[in-house]
Order: structure tokens, then sequence, then C-alpha cells
């Protein structure tokens, strides 16, 4: 089955589908810095790297398109970001979604994002999207998925919507939790040895790890979980990467301040590659980057592999 991808980032939300057989055909991320790390892992894939909004509708391919997947970037709902909804211009790319959505009307859609999206403050916005998806012509469920519940591990809330043509008459069930949570210690087993990030010396084989101070922002929460369990929610910037489980403790001194329990030398951030192993991605998907941010923004803002895999089988049960 034939999908194109929307907001694709680096290529994990894509990647999922591709496990589940589908065949992306053309994908779509405006971000610069992605495009080498999404054409090398998706060369059977037409990229384009243009801003959605500049592209026509008879650029973006339309015949034989059996769904479309994507979501707009989440700082415009992100509890974390501007909390500016539609009225942020990157929040405004709903109407390009539904614009793509509404030209090339495939059998099904998936939408995803922050789970800000439906707090109060952006309800309207979130109802906004619904009421037009189905006045396009499709049947809507949505959902807040615990990434944690499906075999990767983090915990990471994200709203998935999923719809189908009406006249395809889907009653669309999202896929149940799974038994049993991956812990840090199963996914990161058998890594080769993680290093710190070094600017002069650095190969930038994912091996790597970013060093430095800690901000205030960083230690105003508990940012490590230990071998037994699974990782905090993977973020989109190396700096604010959760604590790998060899760190010291924290400990909460007073409200939203932290310290460490040992020696600060022993403290380190999580690396690119085990990121990456956190969000699922296999051990030979390459991110090809000149800064090592970039890596683990790459990184964080992608959908874990493996729930993209779950959700595209259940999706494609309902086309069968």
């Amino acid at each position: 089955m034939n999908i194109i991808s929307l907001f694709s980032g680096a290529g994990g939300l894509d990647l999922g589908f591709i496990q589940a057989g589908f065949n992306i055909i053309w994908a779509n991320e405006k971000a610069k810095k992605v495009k080498k790390t999404y054409e090398y892992n998706h060369p059977n894939t037409i990229f384009s790297n243009k801003d959605i909004t500049l592209i026509p509708n008879e650029e973006i391919p339309s015949e034989n398109i059996d769904g479309i997947i994507g979501g707009p970037p989440c700082q415009s709902w992100s509890v974390a970001g501007n909390m500016k909804g539609k009225v942020d211009k990157r929040g405004a790319l709903i109407d390009d979604y539904l614009r793509v959505i509404s030209h090339v009307r495939p059998k099904f859609f998936l939408f995803e994002n922050v789970k800000g999206i439906i707090s109060k403050t952006h309800i309207d916005d979130f109802n906004y999207l619904l009421t037009n998806l189905t006045n396009i012509g499709y049947s809507v469920s949505y959902k807040v998925l615990n990434a944690v519940d499906y075999h990767v591990p983090q915990t990471r809330e994200r709203v998935f919507i999923v719809g189908f043509l009406s006249q395809l008459d889907i009653d669309f069930e999202f896929p149940r939790a799974k038994k049993n949570q991956i812990s840090l210690r199963q996914a990161l087993a058998n890594l080769p040895p993680q290093k710190p990030f070094d600017r002069e010396i650095s190969t930038f084989d994912s091996n790597e790890y970013v060093t430095g101070t800690f901000s205030s922002i960083f230690m105003s929460r508990n940012r490590i979980r230990y071998a037994h369990q699974p990782s905090f929610t993977i973020q989109a910037s190396g700096r604010q990467a959760p604590l790998h489980y060899s760190s010291p403790g924290m400990i909460k001194i007073q409200k939203d301040k932290f310290v460490f329990s040992g020696p600060i030398k022993d403290v380190r951030r999580l690396s690119v590659r085990e990121c990456a192993r956190i969000q699922t991605f296999p051990d030979d998907f390459q991110f090809i980057y000149s800064n090592i941010n970039d890596a683990y923004k790459m990184i964080g803002n992608a959908v874990p592999v493996h729930l993209a895999k779950i959700i595209a089988e259940t999706i494609k049960v309902y086309l069968y």
C-alpha cells in the first residue's frame, strides 16, 4: 500500500510503517538538517525538502495513495513550547495537513502530536481539526497513547488521530496495551562503550554523549531512571537528555531544585545511540549530522519506530 508522509523528520514514523509493509513513495520535511539522514535511510522514497505551505497540490502525489501519515511540529501545543496553538505559524500548519488530505483523499490518515494539543488551552484548535476532518469525509478516532505500553522503553504520551474514509464504514480501535514493559537495561544491552563528545576529534558515530554543565531547568526535576525502569521521554535536545542509569541519583532539596547524590564526574547524559535505542530505531539507522545536538533533535522529535509499527499493523488489518 502506498502512502505519503508529511512533517517527516528523520523518518521514525515512516520506518515503522515500512516495517509493517507499507510503501512510502513521497515524504516532505522542510528542516534542512534532516535531509541527508532521511534520504540515506529511505532510499526508495522521493524526499521533498520544501516548506509544505509553498507546495501546490499538483506537486503532491495523489493517484493510488492509500494513506497519509505525519503530524505538524509540536512546539505550538507543547507545555515546553510557546503554547500559541494555531496563532503560531507552526500551529497553523494543521490547515496544510487538512489541505493535503482533502486533495489526496487517501483511504486513511494518521496524525500525531503532543498531549498538550488536547489541553484546555488548545481544545478549540483540536476540535477545529476534528470537525474539518469529519467535514472532508472521514470517520475519526483519537486516543492518548503511552509508548511504554507498546514495548517502547520510555514513558512518552502522545495524541494519535486515525481516520478512514467514511464510505469504508470502519470503526477503528487503537491497539491494546502490551504486557510487560521494556527496561533500560534491556534496551541498552550490547552497546559498545559510549564516549564524551569531543568537538576536535569527534567522528559523529552516534556513540557520543553531550557534556557540560546542567542548567537550572534541568536541575528542577529528577532526570534519572534506573536500569530496571523505562526511560523518561527522550527530548529533542542533547542538553535536556535524561541521565544514564549509571549516574548518581538526584535528590530534591526544595521546590524545583534537585542536586546530585554523588560526584559530578560520574554524571552523564544518554548518548545519541542510547536515545535512538530508546526510541526503538534499529542500530543500522544512520544519523548524519555535523552538530551533535542535531542528532538528539532528530531522535527526540521522532515517533518511536516500534509504536509506529504496531499502529500501522492495526490500520492494515482494518484495510483488508
